[in-house]
């Protein structure tokens, strides 16, 4: 008899299951759960069965992030890190690229990334000025903590065609000084399609071998194990992504389960292919196609109705793809049958998301299972909720941005405004599916954390910003596992410790619902099971 073919019964202190059932213990076979119960029972109706008890931990559904980017974070790990923890001002940033550009052979690049202007001591002085006191026989680029803006010394900006006389790309911005000078900092589609490519004109960053890659992707997926992820979807995935997840799957290197949004612009050879949303297994598999109708909540870019102090002044933000895009991307994917996927964080472009969405629906209902998402959804009214009811749309909100960004949010927007922003209740009282995100790297990745933000809205410096929007333990876990698994297309095989589902859980050493709730994100994790086998476990020396 194969592994496989040999029952395993798990049994802990507690099992959550996400049901009304609560079990002792849990039968495991090959990949899946087959029944649950009293350990007794279990015991006489497997007699051959593995026993593995936990003892006195908790096991809770696997946890699962429906919109991170592990493929970017893993590209970005060969990256010089410029995060808040590696570098404290402008300074340091500027000793550290240079530390690279040293290493680096004259006319290649060096680039920086997880900087966070708010988080840097003087990190507003970080322009091109100072990315040329780096080098000036190297193209020197900074990608911003959010992925919306990036900061290029005068080699970058040559390099991609930027100078005086560039406009503003439709949907993006060139920073430019007094004198009408570029400053080098660039927001949305200025640095993303100056930079990573647009259509089928390549990027310019450099990019390492698949094994590099690889080994880069196993050491990121590694960190959201320990951090109690089963399950994570890409929400922001290009051809060159899909490759590395492939190729990680062939050399078995994925110990979570991958889902992946399309990047819109590659979706016409997917259709071609008649690939869909759905289409491959439940280790890695096409869930979706992403767009961004806008920009960043926490960088202050993100499309309102109503002004706001941006990062550079009064703004009612960025719309990254016009009203016409949007529409015609929206229809396309829907005929289509593939579930969207759009970034939209201010109300005015949830509006737009919304208006494209109903049309769409009015011109072809939506297929059995076809249910569209709108990443973020940070800013809304109870009309807009009611809209997004109406179309079955899921939300999926930050989970820890009140913790992590809540300075930012107030900063941006005023105490009274940030307070509405990331409603998780309203909309769960609303009766509408809510997803769990990080949108790592430009939040935390650890849902321990995201359940505590979520369940306390108190940030970084202890300010509670929108207590009304609190969320019980039970329900920021719901978040985290069956809205999550239903933004997936999931909700069949994942969420719940159940006969029939996948057996993937967290093994915790508390209670997440028992605990004080500022104690949610000191929850050790003990170990993170997949697909019925053990892909971290925490050191026990």
């Amino acid at each position: 008899m194969t592994e496989a073919q040999v029952p395993r019964i798990v049994r802990a202190r507690r099992i959550i299951t996400m049901t009304d059932e609560q079990p002792e213990a849990l039968v495991m076979l090959g990949e899946r759960i087959v029944a649950t119960g009293a350990a007794a029972d279990l015991a006489g109706r497997f007699p051959g069965a593995e026993r593995i008890d936990v003892g006195p931990a908790v096991v809770v559904p696997g946890l699962n992030d429906a919109h991170a980017h592990p493929c970017l974070c893993a590209d970005g790990g060969l990256y010089v890190d410029l995060g808040p923890d590696k570098v404290t001002d402008a300074g340091q940033v500027r000793d550290a690229l240079a530390a690279r550009a040293a290493q680096t052979p004259p006319g290649e690049w060096v680039v920086g990334h997880n900087f966070d202007v708010s988080r840097t001591g003087d990190g507003a002085t970080v322009d091109r000025d100072l990315l040329d006191q780096v080098s000036t026989e190297h193209p020197v680029l900074i990608i911003h903590y959010s992925y919306h803006g990036a900061v290029a010394n005068s080699a970058a900006l040559a390099a991609a065609g930027y100078d005086a006389s560039t406009p503003d790309p439709t949907g993006g911005e060139l920073v430019r000084d007094a004198a009408g000078q570029p400053t080098g900092v660039l927001y949305e589609r200025a640095w993303t399609q100056g930079y990573l490519g647009h259509g089928n004109r390549p990027g310019l960053l450099p990019s390492a071998s698949i094994e590099a890659r690889v080994a880069s992707l196993a050491r990121m997926l590694g960190r959201m194990n320990a951090a109690g992820l089963t399950s994570v979807c890409d929400a922001l995935v290009h051809p060159a992504h899909w490759e590395l997840y492939q190729a990680a799957r062939g050399a078995g290197a994925l110990t979570a389960r991958i889902g992946m949004l399309l990047w819109y612009e590659f979706f016409d050879p997917a259709v071609q292919l008649g690939l869909s949303s759905g289409f491959g297994d439940p280790w890695l598999r096409f869930t979706g196609v992403k767009m961004m109708a806008d920009g960043a909540v926490s960088g202050g870019t993100c499309l309102c109705s109503r002004p706001y102090q941006g990062t550079h002044g009064e703004t009612t933000g960025i719309q990254v793809m016009t009203d016409d895009e949007l529409r015609d991307a929206i229809h396309l994917v829907h005929r289509a049958g593939s579930r969207l996927a759009v970034h939209a964080n201010g109300d005015l472009a949830i509006t737009k998301v919304l208006d494209a969405l109903e049309a769409a629906q009015a011109e072809t209902p939506a297929r059995p299972g076809q249910v569209h998402r709108i990443e973020h959804c940070s800013d809304v009214d109870d009309h807009l909720i009611e809209r997004i009811r109406g179309l079955g749309v899921i939300p999926v909100p930050f989970g820890a941005f009140v913790h992590y960004h809540g300075h930012n949010l107030v900063a941006h927007y005023g105490t009274e405004r940030a307070r509405r922003l990331l409603p998780h209740r309203r909309l769960r009282d609303a009766g509408v599916t809510v997803a769990g995100s990080s949108d790592y790297p430009c939040g935390p990745l650890e849902p321990l954390l995201a359940l505590r933000s979520m369940t306390t809205r108190r940030t970084h410096d202890g300010t509670v910003l929108g207590a009304d929007q609190r969320l019980t333990p039970l329900e920021a876990l719901e978040v985290y596992t069956v809205g999550s698994a239903a933004a997936s297309g999931e909700d069949g095989i994942k969420g719940r410790l159940a006969p029939g589902f996948l057996a993937d859980f967290t093994v915790l050493d508390d209670d997440p619902l028992a605990v004080p709730l500022d104690e949610l994100s000191a929850i050790p994790v003990r170990a993170t099971w997949v697909g019925g086998r053990e892909v971290w476990a925490a050191s026990t020396t």
